[in-house]
């Protein structure tokens, strides 16, 4: 997007327009406290090309994540995005208001959400699922305040395989609340989370694949949470995992949330991303954010419309479920054309290519001395123990030019048990060469 500054001219004619005689008059209300009294060390002004030089110079001491062999998973993933996406998403058709209030002038956005929840329903295995939140993180909070609206409990445990951002975002979100209970990091597997259900516990959360890569057994989860009147919410970070894996609907989860950035969307620098939600038909009223649904208009013709949207714009305040005041349209749109792209079939091909990869890293990681590859169960992530300090030796791999994974110290800062975990992800883009560059750097490094 191009900067078009405004003359003195335009400026003078829009203060005259509201009555402001000049730019100091226009922020009088703003307190002198809060205004910069200095001058910003800025650069004086230079022709736009010589901008546009000097922004690509600094882009280029960037190392992305196509520029070399790459291994960071944690909750964001490299895959392919087929150009058709980007090229679909930007058609004539999703061009629309920002809220599809009016259903006369939107059915192409209120269709494309429709197909999107469809398909998410599909995938999750789940009743129905909502137009989509923000990003997994806030999606978790919210179901977590959805569980404690249907059960009328308080309590709240989350898994230690929860990936560390979630559950600072829950913490945010009930304020540190004494009901909250945030069981110890897990990188060895399951955990205790079914010891600490009891009568007043409104949900267990359970991420699968969780934050270190492992498979968790949900039919026992929900089993043991619907026996003491708890709900299920099961995460999911990687949702390429559910082309493979079994739906979690399918083993008695109640409420699924997901990240979506998988599909559709690139890692972008850190955003935006997707959050899924969905759940069974019996708790639809409680769910935050808005559903579209699909109906016949006057002459009997298939339409969409704004079905539900329980939030506090549109009733009152104190009867609103949820603060979530929108959906991420773009992003949700990537997604579901990325998905109608691939089909069931090529979901499936897709997971089994993640996974097929992820093997064979973790076959190749287990040769290397002095590596421990602490996973029986895995999709495309998995947690390894090195015998020495894990973040610098990732810094040290990175100076390589090699994207090494993410060390857990990072995301756990001051717990001495992960210092020597890293978290490695495979996907369909994980080349043979790019494992055998890492097994060669790691080979060096750690003798």
């Amino acid at each position: 997007m191009r900067y078009l500054p405004h003359s003195d001219h335009e400026r003078a004619d829009m203060l005259g327009v509201i009555g402001a005689a000049d730019i100091d008059a226009l922020f009088s209300a703003v307190p002198k406290a809060a205004l910069n009294n200095f001058v910003l060390d800025l650069p004086a002004h230079s022709p736009e090309f010589l901008v546009e030089a000097h922004m690509r110079a600094l882009a280029g001491k960037n190392h992305a994540a196509g520029d070399g062999p790459f291994f960071v998973g944690a909750g964001a993933y490299r895959h392919h995005v087929p150009a058709s996406v980007d090229h679909l998403i930007q058609r004539s058709e999703w061009l629309t208001a920002y809220t599809p209030y009016q259903p006369e002038i939107s059915q192409g956005t209120l269709q494309m959400l429709f197909e999107f929840q469809t398909q998410v329903a599909k995938i999750t295995g789940m009743d129905v699922a909502n137009a989509s939140l923000y990003d997994g993180s806030t999606g978790t909070a919210e179901a977590v305040l959805m569980a404690r609206r249907l059960t009328r409990k308080n309590k709240i445990v989350l898994s230690g395989g929860l990936h560390p951002h979630y559950r600072d975002v829950v913490k945010a979100y009930l304020k540190n609340d004494p009901d909250l209970v945030c069981l110890s990091p897990s990188p060895n597997g399951q955990g205790d989370i079914l010891e600490q259900i009891d009568g007043n516990t409104a949900a267990i959360v359970v991420q699968t694949p969780d934050f270190y890569g492992h498979l968790r057994d949900l039919k026992a989860a929900a089993d043991a949470a619907h026996a003491r009147g708890a709900l299920l919410i099961v995460v999911i970070t990687e949702v390429v995992s559910l082309g493979l894996l079994e739906a979690p609907g399918a083993l008695g989860a109640d409420i699924v949330v997901a990240e979506g950035q998988s599909i559709g969307n690139a890692l972008n620098f850190g955003g935006p991303y997707l959050g899924l939600m969905a759940t069974k038909k019996e708790f639809i009223r409680q769910m935050p954010g808005r559903l579209c649904g699909e109906t016949v208009d006057a002459d009997g013709n298939r339409g969409f419309v704004l079905t539900l949207s329980t939030r506090e714009q549109h009733i009152r305040r104190e009867k609103a479920t949820s603060n979530i005041c929108t959906n991420s349209g773009l992003c949700a749109l990537a997604f579901s054309i990325h998905m109608a792209l691939l089909g069931e079939a090529g979901f499936t091909r897709l997971a089994r290519l993640n996974h097929a990869n992820a093997i064979a890293l973790a076959d190749a990681l287990d040769g290397v001395p002095g590596v421990d590859v602490l996973n029986d169960t895995f999709f495309n992530e998995m947690t390894i123990r090195v015998t020495q300090p894990a973040a610098p030796l990732v810094e040290r791999l990175a100076r390589r030019g090699i994207l090494a994974g993410v060390p857990v110290s990072r995301l756990l800062p001051g717990d001495a048990s992960v210092d020597d975990l890293i978290i490695l992800a495979a996907t369909e883009l994980t080349t043979k060469a790019d494992i055998a560059a890492l097994v060669a750097a790691l080979t060096e490094e750690l003798a």
